[in-house]
């Protein structure tokens, strides 16, 4: 009499929720590192700023947009008459312009040309620092949603770790640096995500239809005009003539994994864990990526980039704690956003 096959053992909910925060924060960390060793000038980077931009929506492309297209065939199979924009975002081409604008293109074209004038310690502050300051701005102006006194606290704390990072910084472009510029890249790229989050809260977008979305747009607006320009000679670019390997391995990392693979880990991190202790959990990302930046990188760790990380991270955590008691009970809380690591 045959025996039945042993069924395979299924992982446990609280082993796949903290597989996918340590793949979460890993990604994020890496984005950070790993962009600055591609974009800094002084290390003979392969790639621009406009090239590693490129190979991530690419690398992205590949992957959702077949998505995108099943996802929209599916709808429309089942009779659902939901938007969708050439077939492949599943969203309202109002929508996905508007969230792809800010969330897939800009936001990767600031955040990679700030890694050429700035160290990875800065944009371990001033990034995932100023994305909880900008989101909270504009939610209350955007969506009407009240700050409350704690949570100014956290906020202010953000605020004195960015001035201790971008503000000395930006005192010294008078002696010809250039620091002060990726710093302000940095910010702008957090503004960015930060519009992105809240647009995203405000037409409640499902989190891979948003993804879809956002890549898009990006590779319907960026690819097709950045390799004419590339292939033209109009703008200085190696993505065509670099290393296959370099380009394979920007297009895994900056597409697969800061791109798909976060995004959904980062969801299956929420689903288990809920809102608040993930932002909790990916404030570790400043710390982890100073110290990568430091090891790995050589970078200097000066008092101010302590001084402001600590700040930041304390800001962070205290602005997410303030936020959760201040939901009631049975209500989501809704207006915590994930840190910008990717």
């Amino acid at each position: 009499m045959p025996t039945p096959s042993a069924s395979p053992p299924r992982l446990s909910p609280r082993t796949i929720g903290i597989a996918a925060a340590v793949i979460t924060v890993l990604i994020w960390t890496s984005f950070i590192l790993i962009a600055r060793a591609s974009a800094d000038p002084a290390r003979g980077n392969l790639l621009t700023p406009l090239d590693i931009a490129y190979c991530r929506i690419v690398g992205a492309a590949l992957l959702l947009l077949p998505w995108g297209a099943y996802l929209v065939r599916r709808d429309r199979a089942d009779g659902m008459a939901g938007a969708s924009w050439l077939g492949v975002s599943p969203l309202s081409l109002r929508i996905t312009v508007s969230v792809g604008f800010f969330g897939g293109l800009l936001y990767a074209l600031l955040a990679y040309s700030g890694f050429v004038h700035a160290p990875a310690l800065h944009a371990s502050v001033l990034m995932p620092g100023s994305l909880p300051l900008w989101t909270a701005l504009l939610a209350a102006w955007l969506l009407r949603d009240h700050i409350t006194p704690a949570r100014a606290v956290g906020l202010g704390l953000i605020v004195l770790g960015d001035l201790l990072v971008g503000g000395l910084s930006l005192l010294r472009a008078f002696e010809g640096g250039q620091v002060w510029l990726g710093d302000l890249l940095f910010m702008s790229a957090a503004l960015c995500w930060a519009t992105y989050s809240v647009l995203a809260r405000h037409h409640r977008l499902d989190a891979v239809r948003a993804t879809i979305a956002v890549t898009t747009f990006a590779a319907v607006s960026y690819v097709p005009v950045y390799s004419v320009l590339a292939l033209t000679g109009v703008v200085p670019a190696h993505v065509f003539s670099a290393p296959f390997k370099e380009v394979l391995f920007q297009m895994l990392f900056q597409g697969w994994g800061s791109v798909v693979i976060s995004g959904i880990t980062f969801t299956q991190m929420i689903r288990y864990f809920g809102p608040v202790r993930s932002t909790m959990i990916t404030a570790l990302v400043p710390g982890l990526s100073a110290i990568g930046a430091v090891l790995w990188l050589g970078e200097p760790l000066h008092w101010n980039l302590v001084a402001g990380l600590v700040l930041v991270t304390t800001g962070i955590l205290f602005g997410v704690r303030a936020s959760s008691l201040a939901c009631a009970p049975g209500k989501a809380a809704h207006n915590l956003q994930p840190s910008a690591g990717s």
